[in-house]
């Protein structure tokens, strides 16, 4: 039998996608104050992977990851994607997102992003909030799985995420 104890904490990160033309430095400051001082930023390059976002947030849109000075309770991540949510329309002009905001919890074996949209391979959390395991780490490095989004499979985003575990890890 098991026992029951607390979680160990994790990574926060957000990965943010961005109109070309939206207020990067006011969004930033934002979720420094909702999430902690900015301690990692890394930019992805243009998101070139799907269309899906353009008809809101028109082309050419910037994806960049951030990462937070404190680790925090995996048990969060539901209060954090509904506050990051509430930041996305606080952000909106005339109805459409300027940002997209996905936060993820990255420990030293996985990324487990935060979503609304429920699929069979995502856990309900609390709230309306699903958990999808993302990546795995194995072997040495992030293995992505079936349902893993194509730039989530791309070596640019899971060299980031490496960083990052590698920072984790001395932390831990």
């Amino acid at each position: 039998m098991g026992f029951q104890g607390a979680f160990r904490p994790e990574r926060l990160l957000v990965a943010v996608l961005s109109a070309p033309d939206a207020d990067q430095e006011t969004l930033v400051a934002a979720l420094g104050e909702g999430l902690g001082p900015v301690d990692f930023k890394r930019g992805a390059g243009v998101f070139g992977w799907s269309s899906y976002y353009e008809e809101e947030m028109g082309r050419g849109l910037v994806r960049t990851f951030y990462s937070f000075g404190r680790l925090v309770d995996p048990a969060s991540l539901s209060s954090i994607k509904i506050w990051t949510n509430a930041l996305e329309a606080r952000f909106s002009s005339e109805g459409r997102r300027r940002h997209n905001l996905d936060p993820g919890l990255l420990s030293l074996s996985r990324l487990v992003l935060a979503t609304t949209k429920n699929r069979a391979h995502r856990l309900p959390l609390r709230d309306g909030i699903y958990g999808e395991l993302t990546l795995v780490y194995e072997k040495g490095g992030f293995q992505f799985l079936p349902w893993t989004y194509a730039d989530w499979r791309s070596e640019k985003y899971r060299a980031i995420l490496a960083e990052l575990r590698s920072r984790l890890k001395e932390e831990l």
